[in-house]
């Protein structure tokens, strides 16, 4: 060994320190002043030097030092340890090597005496672990290995000033460094006095972001560290923050894994999880649009969201109807438990603290919107109708599937009956509102001096009348669940609002209502409301819109069946309701007078139809009534018209309808029809009298009131004819 190797380093003085003679004569004498001047030296003159062989010098003194100080050296951390954190960062890669050598040796002297530099040294690890040089990176692992050691065996660990670091360099992309944090969080947590399901929250979110990890391995053992948690966390049940770990899950939802603990977590925490169904909700229904089932990691993931959801809807209890009560200082007491007494008055706070309060289940949820960061409101509970409205306002790119799991859950909500005790005591507050809107409803003609004192700025007639007039026009339809009718209203509102989500979505949101509720309810509901509509012609486009439903959805075979032959007297009742909505659109009236067979009342329509105002749009309407004709739908039609003793009205409003078209396709569409009926029933049409024309139906069928409906038809196409001229110009009192 020369002068020149070791310079400035004497020979003799780094062989002094090689065989650590001055220190352990200091120790021996207790002269901590010279101790301290000699690590001093070392540190500030050699290994915080410019000269590289000096820095690698001043690194062997102090590890050679420490060696020799032995016990002693718990004494002298901060001169040991401080100048060797600075070489971590030096630009040579041999000085990096020798400082993870010195620091080694340091802390297998000192032990728990460095925790005190446990961040420093964790900082400085995570940034080497990643370091290009292979012999750095072979030091930095045999370090990490003692200081788990150490941690693992001490309890003066300091977690909590430890997670600060820990949830900053979690989020580091580098994959060495990233093996490294969870190398750590997986050390962690099998310390038993350490409880890291406390602080888990603060790092959920990135180890989800490594579980995104291109390299197989670190996803795996991520993967591995999370279930340990999950496996915690249904073993232990308390400490744990579920509002604030259901936000980051509903984050990253696209991941099965989040799926899976967002089940795990309803399962465990119940109707806690209450305040979180829109995020939720929003969360799963994307994975559920899921159709490629032939890839096994895309059906996992629609398999877990369909689990979830299942759990979901039990979520919601008969028992949500019903108002909360007062807390009272016995339940205070038990504030945080989900206990059967107080589980409906538990809510979350924004920062994860369990509150209760007296208001009722209607209070309003924040909802959220893709890969936003998930929030829920400081008075947070059940959504209310207007908001699970919005849960079927999906862009238009994404499937049908994500707005049928939505309607899933709220025919869930709304199926359930409530005291209807409620609504009558609402009716008594009001019975004079109400008077004078069921004068309004009595009399159309008249609607504009009574109803439209009751409408609100867009047109319709103000929720609260509205309910309660649906409250007690569905009595006999079994209707009682207030909050159905609050949804039905709402979502009218919302197809007026948003004419293209009517446009795209319409259709199919109101078939998978008529499956999971029941159609029946939905279009007399909806009936009722477009009765009152002001808004003649978002009416007559959404009266349109359910006609074409009706008469061509399979979900509604049996209604039509119901609608066909009318032997009942609530058939009849329904009938009565669609025909007074239906009236703002002749093709739609005409069309439901044909499927109920009410063909004499068609024949009366068509000559009313010579009176109105032929536009393309109502041309175009008897196109496609005429294409729906020679549909499966009207096979039975089409087979009645051999029906010599009951065919002769059939025929006639045929004939008329073909009277109106010009002679285009549709025009000899229907020509071809009509010409396929034999001559000789034609002619034998002629040799009958009216009397002998008429046919008889049941009791209920000739209980309905045509001429009343004929009239209320004629006074809702006088408001389209004032409606049409008032925008273009004209005032609406000229005929």
């Amino acid at each position: 060994m020369t002068d020149k190797e070791n310079a400035p380093l004497s020979a003799v003085c780094v062989k002094a320190l090689n065989d650590k003679l001055v220190m352990k004569e200091y120790v021996q004498r207790k002269d901590d002043v010279q101790i301290k001047s000699v690590l001093k030296i070392l540190g500030d003159n050699f290994a915080l030097s410019s000269n590289p062989n000096s820095r690698k010098g001043g690194l062997i003194g102090l590890a050679a030092a420490s060696i020799a100080l032995g016990k002693d050296s718990c004494k002298y951390v901060n001169e040991l340890v401080k100048p060797v954190l600075q070489c971590f960062k030096d630009a040579d890669s041999q000085v990096r090597y020798y400082s993870c050598e010195a620091l080694y040796n340091i802390v297998k002297v000192t032990r728990g005496s460095v925790l005190p530099f446990f961040n420093e040294i964790f900082d400085a690890l995570s940034k080497l672990y990643a370091d290009p040089d292979q012999n750095v990176k072979s030091g930095t692992e045999l370090l990490d290995r003692l200081m788990k050691d150490i941690v693992t065996e001490s309890a003066s660990f300091d977690l909590v000033s430890f997670i600060p670091l820990l949830r900053e360099r979690i989020y580091n992309k580098n994959e060495h460094a990233r093996q490294f944090i969870v190398s750590w969080i997986v050390t962690l947590d099998a310390v038993p006095d350490i409880n890291m399901l406390v602080l888990l929250p603060e790092i959920l979110d990135g180890l989800f972001q490594i579980l995104d990890d291109r390299k197989l391995e670190i996803r795996k053992m991520c993967q591995d560290c999370l279930r340990e948690f999950l496996i915690g966390i249904q073993k232990s049940k308390t400490y744990i923050n579920f509002p604030q770990m259901a936000n980051i899950l509903i984050f990253h939802s696209e991941n099965m894994e989040a799926i899976t603990w967002l089940r795990e977590f309803v399962f465990l925490a119940g109707r806690l999880m209450l305040p979180y169904t829109s995020g939720i909700l929003r969360a799963i229904l994307p994975r559920l649009a899921v159709e490629d089932i032939e890839n096994k990691s895309k059906k996992s993931v629609r398999e877990a969201a369909e689990s979830l959801n299942r759990v979901v809807m039990e979520l919601i209890e008969e028992v949500d109807d019903n108002p909360t009560p007062a807390q009272t200082p016995s339940q205070e007491s038990t504030q945080g438990q989900t206990t059967p007494e107080n589980i409906r008055e538990v809510i979350f706070t924004s920062k994860g603290e369990v509150t209760s309060t007296s208001k009722d289940m209607d209070s309003k949820v924040e909802s959220v919107t893709d890969k936003d960061v998930v929030y829920v409101g400081e008075t947070s509970r059940v959504p209310d109708a207007h908001r699970l409205t919005t849960m079927v306002q999906t862009p238009a790119g994404k499937g049908p599937t994500q707005v049928l799991l939505a309607l899933e859950t709220l025919a869930k909500i709304t199926s359930y009956p409530i005291d209807t005790s409620a609504i009558s005591s609402n009716e008594h507050t009001s019975c004079a509102q109400d008077s004078q809107l069921q004068t309004g409803i009595k009399d159309s003609s008249t609607q504009k001096t009574d109803s439209d004192s009751k409408t609100s700025g867009n047109g319709i007639v103000s929720n609260d009348n509205l309910i309660r007039h649906l409250s007690q026009c569905l009595k006999t339809v079994n209707v009682t669940n207030k909050y159905f009718l609050h949804f039905m209203v709402q979502l009218i509102d919302c197809f007026k609002k948003d004419r293209i989500l009517l446009e795209r979505r319409g259709a199919f949101i109101i078939r998978q209502l008529c499956v999971l509720l029941n159609s029946e309810d939905i279009f007399q509901s909806m009936s009722e409301i477009l009765i009152l509509e002001t808004d003649v012609k978002f009416a007559c486009t959404m009266v349109q819109t359910l006609n074409t439903i009706l008469l061509t959805s399979t979900e509604l075979f049996n209604l039509r069946n119901q609608l066909k032959h009318l032997n009942s007297k609530e058939s009849c009742l329904l009938f009565s309701c669609l025909y007074r909505s239906w009236s703002h659109s002749p093709v739609a009236t005409l069309a439901l007078c044909y499927l109920t067979q009410n063909y004499t009342h068609s024949c009366s329509l068509l000559q009313v139809f010579g009176n109105l105002e032929i536009t393309v749009d109502f041309l175009n309407e008897i196109d496609k009534l005429i294409q729906l004709i020679e549909s499966p739908i009207f096979a039975y039609l089409r087979l009645q018209l051999l029906d010599e003793s009951n065919s002769e009205d059939l025929i006639r409003s045929l004939y008329g309808l073909l009277m109106l078209l010009p002679q285009a396709e549709p025009f000899t569409l229907l020509r071809n029809r009509l010409n396929c009926i034999p001559h000789f029933q034609m002619a034998a049409f002629a040799n009958r009298t009216k009397e002998q024309t008429k046919v008889e139906r049941n009791q209920y069928v000739q209980e309905i009131k045509f001429d009343k409906l004929l009239q209320h038809f004629l006074s809702v196409q006088s408001q389209h004819r004032k409606a049409r001229r008032k925008h273009l110009g004209y005032t609406p009192d000229i005929v």
